[in-house]
């Protein structure tokens, strides 16, 4: 490619379009200024989403690379600008969502003189990135640039930060798009052992109560069919983390639920009862297993994972094996022998019907005159049948979501697992509905993670994105109260809130709304909601001291459940 005259800021420009980018999430200010100026003559081959907060950008670049599996993309500022983003940036990392985020900075011959919105950005940024940098000459922004892309969207994915000074961004320079496909200290895909294939091929030959445990890293190494293969030919039951449950289609027969502390009895129960125990791109995170001294020690455990550094640091692997999980699922299927455990897959039915039974049919079809959480969840993935993506926030609508919104096709879940934020749902649907266009947006979120992030309904309206919210309203920070009557003997400290009238608050951004307090009224709303060709605000005011069951208790053994017969306001 012949090098080509100009300034800085198009060399970054030219490079986002080199690297596959068609959408910014974004902020301007003073120090990004020479970058939207250069915008302002690519609008035909870059969209830019002007967010309401810095925060939002990197949410909903989250939510567009979840959803898409491209790299998300946010353009800052300097100062607060880029601190902003700090919470999204950790988030991303946790999660390992791919996701560049460019912040301007101020010129270098000010760099360490305590300047007009100057940070110290790669100090901030290093411990929750995979790479941050800074650059201080216009011929270094294009080499960085691809660099960035190489590092987020390769290995176990992740954010990365560059940091361009202004300077930098108005120099000139000889511009030259060269793809970075190799860096010599950073090895994204690491040699995979086949004498560790054949050890975990015999392995699972050889059990007789086999267990998956499917993690998020089916989905971003796009390993579904070599999962399903997998599953399908040596007969194993799975479960999912939270992040990985859309690997596998709710209805899939081997498909057992969700595990952790507000999973699945099955599933829970299962990973204590197994012989073998596979885990395929999850960390072992302490929401799935709990108290580590009573997990799986029957079981031998076999660890596939790209990064070495999960392995053996939660859970003990028996039989550990490196490499991308596309890559070593069809090494290891390969080598199996096809098998049956229909007895074993059989003795999950009694789990599912005393969920059903305890759990499940209290929520979705409850009595008495409240609405519950659950019912309404499960009503809308009904309407929208189960192939909508779901967007969560955190809370109680998070653990409700996953539970009781089904899934038919993959990357159909968006959450934030590892960092837990708050304000992470209305964004996050942000960039999940222009990353899938095509797709039905589906946000649960609580009132009070929905107050974090509501200005980005104005992103909504600016953008006219057909999202569909809806409101779990319940006047309290829900999980936090869940905690105080379970744990902290009802003291409800801080957890009720008196909420704005969200109709009128959605009408003042041009979006329809409708508030359901009635059961009857339920079914009308929901229709009336995904009639609706743009956004929607759906607010179901449900019962303020509904709770999230199962249970385990945090540092709890995996299969010691709580269920709502043992809440104190059960016992009264």
């Amino acid at each position: 490619m012949k090098s080509k005259k100009m300034i800085g800021s198009e060399a970054l420009l030219n490079t986002l379009i080199a690297e596959g980018v068609d959408c910014i999430f974004g902020y301007p200010g003073g120090q990004a200024i020479p970058i939207y100026d250069s915008l302002y003559d690519y609008k035909d081959k870059l969209r830019h989403v002007l967010v309401r907060h810095e925060q939002g950008a990197t949410h909903a670049a989250q939510g567009y690379a979840r959803v898409s599996g491209k790299v998300g993309v946010v353009l800052v500022t300097s100062g607060p600008g880029v601190t902003n983003t700090i919470t999204g940036i950790a988030d991303a990392m946790l999660d390992s969502t791919p996701m560049v985020v460019i912040a301007g900075q101020v010129p270098s011959p000010l760099l360490g003189t305590d300047a007009f919105q100057e940070v110290d950005v790669i100090g901030i940024t290093l411990p929750v990135t995979k790479w941050a940098y800074q650059v201080r000459r216009a011929e270094d922004i294009a080499w960085a640039v691809s660099r960035a892309f190489y590092i987020a969207s390769t290995g176990r994915p992740g954010p990365v930060v560059i940091d361009i000074a202004k300077d930098a961004q108005i120099g000139m320079t000889d511009y030259r798009y060269e793809p970075v496909d190799f860096i010599r200290s950073y090895r994204p895909w690491p040699d995979i052992a086949p004498e560790n294939i054949k050890a975990a091929a015999d392995m699972i030959n050889r059990a007789k109560k086999p267990f998956a445990l499917v993690g998020q890293g089916v989905i971003l190494s796009n390993a579904e069919k070599e999962l399903k293969a997998f599953l399908e030919k040596a007969d194993i039951p799975a479960g999912s983390t939270m992040l990985g449950l859309s690997a596998m289609p709710s209805g899939y027969r081997l498909n057992k639920g969700m595990l952790g502390m507000h999973g699945n009895i099955g599933p829970n129960r299962k990973t204590n009862e197994c012989d073998v125990l596979i885990a395929i791109g999850m960390r072992f995170d302490d929401r799935v297993t709990g108290d580590l001294k009573t997990y799986a020690r029957q079981a031998k455990v076999i660890h596939l994972d790209i990064d070495a550094s999960e392995i053996d640091k939660n859970v003990r692997a028996d039989v550990k094996v490196l490499g991308n999980a596309k890559d070593t699922l069809r090494e290891i299927t390969r080598l199996l022998k096809p098998a049956k455990h229909a007895q074993w897959i059989r003795s999950f039915d009694a789990d599912e019907k005393e969920e059903l039974e305890r759990v499940i049919e209290k929520e979705i079809h409850p009595k008495g005159d409240l609405l519950r959480m659950g019912e309404v969840v499960r009503k809308v993935s009904d309407a929208a049948d189960d192939r909508a993506v779901l967007v969560t926030d955190v809370g109680q609508n998070q653990m409700m979501g996953v539970r009781y919104f089904k899934y038919t096709d993959t990357r159909s879940v968006v959450t934030s697992g590892g960092l837990g934020t708050m304000g992470f749902g209305l964004p996050a649907a942000v960039g999940a509905k222009i990353g899938a266009p095509e797709r039905t947006i589906c946000l649960f979120v609580g009132d009070g993670g929905f107050q974090m992030t509501l200005q980005e309904l104005g992103t909504i309206m600016n953008e006219g994105l057909a999202i569909k919210i809806i409101l779990l309203n319940n006047n309290y920070l829900g999980m936090v109260r869940q905690w105080q009557e379970l744990f902290f003997d009802e003291r409800y400290s801080a957890t009720e809130m008196k909420n704005p009238n969200f109709v009128a608050l959605a009408g003042a951004f041009g979006i329809r709304a409708r508030e359901v307090k009635k059961r009857e009224e339920l079914d009308d709303a929901i229709r009336g909601m995904f009639e609706c060709d743009g956004a929607y605000l759906l607010v179901a005011d449900v019962e303020k001291c509904g709770l999230v069951y199962p249970m385990v208790p945090a540092g709890g053994c995996i299969t010691e459940m709580l269920f709502d017969s043992d809440a104190p306001c059960a016992n009264k």
